[in-house]
């Protein structure tokens, strides 16, 4: 779900649409290890995998990607910055000329770090900001002092004409700190996504937004955008945000929701050469790996992905079933769909339904 208004440039064109199938961005987990114990962490990030891939086959990877057209890879973890060899993946990345963005937690970048990330010309480094204080950052980091150092940072990215982003991933925890969370980004030129936590990986369901909560910051966005202009807070919501509204105009980061991207245009590789539609999602949709078969094997396989690319109307759960807009939405993001209701194409955190269920005045 980590898209850092990639889609909502002019880059997004038709090009992804010509092809059927086009692994247009791709979210590169380089290691599962990490120096952090969120509290949201749906990968349950710490320790590495057992065999993650070494440089060399990351190597091979993102020259299969590119020979497959993809324009833009996203390096994440566990925290990407733990490798050692961060800078020859992401080297590697710039070689092919495609667009590169690294989304950390801040702790491990220095100076230095930033030297090597300034000759990389890297379209967006994002940092995770999770609180509007101390007291909020820290309670979710579970690192004391780590708000100061996002904060830090992404001061420190900005004054080296670095592209930054920040990225909040919302719960109960931290909902009420929205407003000291855009205060402090507020004519910082900083782009700003903010996504919701599900129940997956250590994520406890009891810390989850309610539907009301919802609803609250996705007119938390529309509100931040109508007030402010793109150039003092460039602001959206990620793909667990949407969809059709009947009162909001689209908070997303996509111009147009077309459903779930998971193996449409975009694909998640983790450490250990697991391939899934979307990083964001369980383990149960593995669909190969590059360990085993090369990258145009899994991905022009005519079962992969299946629950998007073949989907069909009658394949909505829920309340989705009957939605005017569900040949369109395919149900809302499918990782909140499957962790919230255990079914495929049935996200209750759906803008449409909140409105229609009476929850909202």
């Amino acid at each position: 779900m980590c898209f850092l208004f990639y889609f909502s440039t002019n880059k997004i064109g038709e090009k992804m649409f010509k092809k059927k199938y086009l692994p247009y961005a791709a979210l590169f987990e380089i290691t599962l290890k990490c120096n952090m114990r969120c509290i949201h962490c749906g990968s349950s990030a710490g320790t590495q995998r057992l065999k993650e891939l070494p440089t060399n086959e990351w190597a091979r990877v993102i020259k299969e990607f590119s020979e497959l057209g993809c324009e833009s890879i996203t390096l994440l973890g566990g925290e990407p910055f733990i490798r050692q060899d961060w800078f020859e993946i992401s080297k590697t990345v710039r070689d092919y000329n495609i667009d590169l963005t690294i989304i950390s937690n801040g702790l491990l970048i220095d100076e230095k770090t930033i030297s090597h990330l300034r000759k990389l010309d890297p379209y967006a480094i994002a940092i995770s900001l999770d609180g509007g204080s101390p007291e909020t950052h820290d309670e979710i980091r579970q690192v004391r002092g780590s708000f100061e150092k996002a904060t830090k940072v992404i001061s420190m990215l900005k004054d080296a004409n670095i592209n930054t982003s920040a990225i909040t991933t919302l719960s109960k925890t931290n909902f009420k700190d929205l407003p000291k969370i855009r205060s402090l980004l507020l004519n910082k030129n900083v782009a700003w996504q903010i996504q919701i936590a599900c129940p997956v990986g250590r994520f406890p369901k009891e810390l989850m937004l309610s539907k009301e909560e919802f609803y609250s910051a996705s007119l938390f966005i529309a509100n931040s955008m109508e007030k402010y202009s793109i150039e003092e807070l460039p602001i959206a919501g990620a793909h667990s945000f949407g969809y059709y509204s009947s009162v909001l105009p689209n908070i997303n980061i996509t111009p147009v929701w077309r459903g779930c991207p998971a193996g449409m245009y975009l694909v998640g590789i983790q450490s250990n050469g697991g391939v899934k539609g979307c990083l964001s999602l369980s383990d149960e949709f593995v669909e190969g790996n590059v360990m085993n078969k090369s990258l145009s094997e899994i991905w022009e396989s005519d079962s992969f992905a299946s629950y998007n690319r073949k989907f069909k109307k009658d394949d909505l759960n829920g309340e989705c079933i009957g939605c005017k807009y569900g040949k369109k939405c395919k149900g809302g993001c499918m990782s909140v769909s499957t962790s919230v209701t255990g079914k495929k194409h049935s996200d209750p955190f759906c803008l449409r339904l909140i409105e229609k269920s009476g929850i909202i005045d």
